[in-house]
């Protein structure tokens, strides 16, 4: 039995050489189910469906628990190590730990070193949410690429690729829309209208502080969830910085202050990404000290967009007052 987080270095052929039963202790007192050996049964698979009806003892409600209390002396069992001759053993058997690797062991040190046993398995235990077929666990996860490659040779993408073509076309659209529309929009900030009321001013830069929060939600949301995670934060980015032109060119606002946050993932991405990292810990240094340098930036553009966002609502209420038209033209 396998859990779809497992990614496999190498082959386990010899895991049919088990006996009855055989699973891997990543927890010291508990054996883990993402990956297990349970020969074909119908007298056991009947007494598990007996203890489920009469409601044995189950600690975390779901399968781990169950098998868990079902095989409680497991711990006791001997190692499994596989016959030269190909035959197959009998009774319950302890895997080595090589055949369920934790992915923290990889991300302590960017690499394996673990003595017991063939590494032969990896596994991804955590979050529901932080899964390796999701494109966002990349690169938070380093391995979420290796198994995106071996989805991409057995799988495939054909599903998700409509979708995904169908919103490249939809940003490029958006973003040529908007480079034709400009100069007109810059012609109508300047034509003089009666004198706005209060609640508008107040909803105008409501709506431009909600329409620069869609820009870096709302492409979040609508890509294919496990579409290959490099495809995935591009189209993101594609995304958010589609939405923050329209929002700047709508709202008369600077467009670069908008962009850092794209600007800011990317570079995120790119340390997180790095390959040359000695270990994990200095992996981990290096992301603080870009999340240190990268702060104060970030506040900088929110103090600046702000403070356009007030000036631009200021300009639409003052009845027949224009601006040099420079102030809209202007990017940055």
């Amino acid at each position: 039995m396998l859990d779809a987080d497992n990614l496999f270095l190498q082959k386990t052929d010899e895991l049919f050489q088990c006996g009855q039963f055989c699973a891997v202790f990543i927890n010291p007192c508990v054996f883990h189910t993402g990956l297990f050996v349970l020969q074909p049964s119908k007298r056991v698979f009947d007494d598990m469906m007996n203890e489920v009806r009469v409601g044995r003892d189950n600690p975390d409600g779901a399968d781990q628990g169950f098998i868990g209390s079902y095989f409680p002396d497991l711990l006791n069992q001997p190692m499994f190590y596989p016959p030269s001759n190909s035959s197959i053993l009998d009774g319950n058997f302890r895997l080595p730990l090589g055949y369920q690797m934790d992915a923290t062991y990889y991300y302590l040190r960017l690499r394996w070193s673990i003595p017991c046993g063939p590494n032969s398995v990896i596994t991804f235990p955590g979050a529901p949410w932080l899964k390796p077929w999701y494109w966002w666990s990349w690169p938070i996860l380093p391995l979420g690429l290796q198994w995106h490659e071996q989805r991409r040779h057995t799988l495939g993408y054909g599903a998700e690729m409509p979708l995904v073509l169908i919103q490249i076309l939809l940003y490029l659209g958006i973003l040529a829309m908007i480079r034709l529309a400009r100069p007109n929009l810059t012609k109508l900030s300047h034509r003089r209208s009666e004198k706005p009321t209060a609640s508008f001013h107040s909803a105008l830069k409501l709506g431009a502080f909600w329409s620069i929060l869609a820009a870096y939600v709302l492409p979040f949301f609508i890509i294919p969830t496990t579409i290959h995670p490099l495809l995935g934060w591009g189209l993101y980015l594609l995304g958010s910085s589609t939405f923050s032109f329209l929002a700047s060119t709508v709202f008369l606002l600077p467009l670069l202050p908008l962009l850092l946050p794209s600007i800011g993932i990317l570079g995120a991405l790119l340390v997180m990404a790095f390959p040359f990292y000695s270990d994990g810990v200095v992996r981990g240094l290096f992301i603080f000290l870009y999340a240190f340098c990268a702060a104060p930036v970030v506040w900088s553009a929110a103090v600046r967009t702000a403070a356009a966002i007030q000036s631009s609502a200021s300009f639409v209420v003052k009845s027949g007052e224009t601006l040099p038209s420079s102030r809209f033209n202007k990017w940055c």
